[in-house]
């Protein structure tokens, strides 16, 4: 498996990676060669985006906290001073390889929520368009439940669903998965193809996090359930090297959890069959035929909207016929759909007071029935 081959991508980076574990500062000489790999993949047309462990294991130094446990206020603290320090690295590292960081903070409530999750979705796709490399992280300043039990193995895996990635590689302290554990187990075999998950794959995962690292590898398998249902392959591969993305394009070892349908396609899969209809828009016969030539729903060829819903509520689509033709996610509530029900795209924001997208569903998250 080549990175170079993946459209968009998502490296994820742990904390024992980045950050030195005697002396708590980051191994900037590592974080200079990574973001050479990263500038490499961005000058062959790969859109680019991080997830970065770290501001805890940076934030504890700068505020000389003690070796061992964290209290919640600690870890709390230690992030938000860490953050800073996290941030100023990455954003010299990208910088010096003519790239521009961008700061993201996440929970995993922001994946879920359905409004949250739009919301981050379209900032980070705006970001990418602009060519900037999203840098992303929990939010571990106001987070509780994610600071004692969170990781960032499956806050990547739910960011590569979101922004529709094709590739994500987590960067380990192993170079991929092993049927047992290798340290403690001679016979244990290397797995460098994954086809599918199975319980027997589950069964495998194993072994204690490092010190500064909050995920084991059952942690990365799940993360591998959640990006390959989304249409995105996963890949582990060893961080503890110097151009690690690099090396796996020269061959280096890798295990790859195959995904056997397009981010798109499982997009579509999943609109289809994974939520019931919130409401219902009624479109005319010129929308219909637009429809059909791939085009997205614009508000002109609305006649009519019924249910109340949300931002990202699945709606059924069908013609004055009554027969449903397609099914999509909605841009807008029910209240300002109903408002710009068969108005020109133009009159939106005079309408709404402010700009709003011009599609009421845009044809990537629309399915056709």
């Amino acid at each position: 498996m080549n990175p170079a081959s993946f459209k968009r991508v998502v490296i994820k980076v742990g904390s024992a990676l980045l950050v030195d574990q005697q002396n708590g500062i980051p191994k900037t000489p590592w974080l200079n060669a990574l973001c050479d790999d990263i500038a490499e993949l961005a000058g062959k047309g790969a859109q680019v985006i991080v997830v970065s462990s770290g501001a805890i294991a940076l934030g504890r130094h700068l505020l000389k906290l003690p070796k061992g446990a964290l209290t919640l206020d600690q870890s709390q603290a230690a992030a938000a001073v860490g953050q800073i320090a996290l941030s100023a690295s990455w954003t010299t590292a990208l910088m010096n390889h003519g790239l521009r960081a961008a700061q993201i903070l996440l929970t995993f409530g922001d994946t879920e929520e359905r409004r949250r999750y739009l919301n981050a979705r379209a900032t980070m796709s705006t970001l990418l368009s602009m060519g900037c490399v999203p840098v992303i992280n929990e939010n571990d300043t106001v987070a509780t439940t994610e600071i004692r039990y969170g990781d960032n193995d499956r806050l990547a895996a739910r960011v590569a669903g979101m922004a529709e990635a094709d590739g994500l590689i987590l960067l380990s302290d192993i170079e991929g998965m092993y049927t047992a554990n290798p340290q403690t187990d001679s016979s244990a075999e290397f797995l460098s193809v994954i086809e599918k998950i199975t319980p027997e794959i589950e069964a495998m995962a194993g072994g204690a996090a490092s010190e500064l690292s909050r995920g084991g590898m059952k942690t990365k398998v799940d993360a591998a359930k959640i990006a390959t249902a989304s249409g995105c392959t996963m890949l582990i591969a060893s961080g503890k090297i110097k151009h690690p993305i690099r090396a796996i394009e020269e061959g280096g070892k890798c295990t790859v959890f195959k995904a056997h349908e397009t981010p798109l396609q499982a997009r579509k899969t999943w609109i289809v069959g994974a939520m019931s209809p919130a409401g219902v828009v009624t479109i005319d016969a010129g929308a219909v035929r637009a429809l059909q030539n791939g085009k997205s729903l614009l508000p002109a060829g609305v006649v009519g909207i019924e249910g109340v819903f949300q931002k990202g509520d699945v709606l059924a689509i069908r013609g004055t016929d009554g027969c449903d033709i397609a099914r999509g996610l909605v841009a807008y509530d029910a209240e300002e759909a109903q408002k710009i029900v068969g108005k020109k795209s133009a009159e939106i924001e005079s309408i709404l007071g402010e700009p709003f997208r011009e599609e009421l569903v845009h044809r990537d998250d629309m399915v056709m029935l």
